[in-house]
């Protein structure tokens, strides 16, 4: 049986793959010259800093729900964050 998350995962993976081979003209697995330790903790201050955006912009949408009574006028707003 197969998943269809896990599948569109494996297909990000191979995709990311691909594009890192064409950027950097090699596999991650015949590159033995960089250093993933650096590489890890940039990507996981990466991961920090997006997930801050992401509970910042979660926050401001909580607020608008709650202090907005009118639909309407909710709808307008969120769609407001979105453009």
């Amino acid at each position: 049986m197969s998943d269809r998350i896990v599948d569109q995962i494996v297909a990000k993976f191979q995709s990311r793959s691909a594009i890192g081979a064409r950027k950097y003209g090699t596999t991650l697995h015949a590159n033995n010259k960089d250093n993933y330790l650096i590489h890890l903790q940039e990507e996981l201050m990466d991961a920090c800093n997006y997930i801050e955006k992401l509970m910042t912009q979660n926050q401001e949408l909580i607020n608008i729900v709650k202090n907005t009574p009118n639909d309407l006028e909710l709808g307008e707003k969120i769609r407001n964050l979105v453009r």
